[in-house]
């Protein structure tokens, strides 16, 4: 662990308790959100500095309505793939990755869209993306999924509003502005916070609905409950833990301490 990572004793003690309570438990959700893949150079969409200050977002009808919507669109998406095509995943993932690997991961929540829980090693029937992942495209008509790397290529070629074989538009297959969240998706994640014996929210505001349910759906069903974010939440009141750190740093403690105790 770098300098700069190093944990003082209050938040050693707090990952120690974290670990013991993981390893007691039959089932660990960790929620996560934009401030665990800022720790790989990614921005997040709504702080200053972030996406949505660079770019104007396209809603979902315009997309639908407007071939130079579509345009405008995909120009943007070829514009963040400077950040997002580069990112590997960092210590908070890879953490959360070896605690599946430990055998004490039931599932990863995710209101991000950037792959990177699965290019860590979580196997991907653990992972719930509650808006998506943009690195596959999604036919908006016969549903047909499309790497993303294909697309950026008719793209390249001159095709600025790819569409699919079928006439379809072609789309990143995440949640847009106006656009309907995967009910599904929604509905296994309340279940599976409803469930838990342990639930850890990781770089998330907690601001936007309805993953911001989803600690609640976990307390009310008498899960420990952990927050883990550089800056506070409206959950943190309610919650059991409260760590103000990165969450690379805090969640590597806390794979180490699972990680000597199966050893």
């Amino acid at each position: 662990m770098g300098k700069q990572d190093q944990l003082d004793t209050t938040v050693l003690k707090q990952t120690q308790e974290i670990a013991d309570r993981i390893i007691a438990a039959k089932s660990v959700v960790c929620f996560t959100g934009a401030g665990i893949s800022t720790e790989s150079g990614i921005p997040d969409y709504r702080s200053q500095g972030g996406l949505w200050d660079k770019f104007t977002p396209v809603y979902f009808d315009e997309f639908m309505s407007s071939r130079q919507a579509r345009i405008r669109y995909w120009d943007q998406r070829m514009n963040m793939e400077k950040s997002l095509g580069h990112a590997r995943p960092n210590k908070g993932h890879l953490a959360i990755a070896r605690l599946e690997r430990s055998g004490h991961l039931t599932a990863v929540i995710t209101q991000n869209i950037d792959g990177l829980h699965q290019a860590s090693g979580v196997s991907q029937d653990r992972i719930i993306e509650l808006h998506g992942n943009t690195r596959r495209v999604r036919c908006m008509s016969c549903q047909a999924l499309t790497p993303l790397d294909r697309v950026m290529d008719m793209i390249r070629h001159g095709d600025l509003a790819p569409q699919c074989t079928c006439g379809g538009f072609l789309k990143p297959d995440t949640i847009s502005f106006g656009q309907a969240m995967p009910q599904d998706a929604v509905q296994e994640a309340a279940r599976l916070c409803s469930r838990a014996d342990i639930f850890i929210a990781v770089g998330s505001t907690l601001l936007v609905q309805p993953a911001a349910a989803m600690p609640d759906h976990a307390r009310s069903a008498g899960a420990f409950t952990v927050v883990i974010n550089l800056s506070a939440t409206p959950f943190d009141a309610r919650s059991h833990m409260v760590i103000q750190q990165k969450a690379g740093a805090v969640l590597a403690a806390v794979a180490d301490r699972v990680e000597k105790s199966v050893t």
